[in-house]
């Protein structure tokens, strides 16, 4: 079983799971420390420049744990948006 669900159902996608809590929890995290990176960068302090660094880090990891729900979940609300329409079209054309 690996650690992180890379393949999901619209409907799997849709619940809570340990992935989104770990978003969660990291999300803050990379966005203070990019922050505070891009911040102490701008003044050229070294400390500024790893702060940076950290949180592109975790930046990707977060984007590449939490992307595999927001596609499927994408896919699963186009898939409803693309049989509404055609169920619309088909009601205007029967009025026309």
């Amino acid at each position: 079983m690996a650690l992180f669900n890379r393949k999901w159902t619209p409907h799997q996608a849709d619940e809570w799971t340990r992935e989104d809590w770990l978003a969660i929890i990291i999300s803050p995290f990379s966005y203070i420390l990019l922050t505070l990176g891009v911040a102490m960068s701008l003044f050229l302090l070294p400390m500024g420049f790893v702060f940076l660094g950290i949180g592109i880090v975790i930046t990707v990891i977060m984007f590449w744990i939490i992307d595999p729900k927001l596609r499927a979940i994408s896919q699963g609300y186009e898939k409803k948006q693309r049989e509404y329409l055609q169920e619309l079209e088909k009601i205007q054309r029967w009025e026309e």
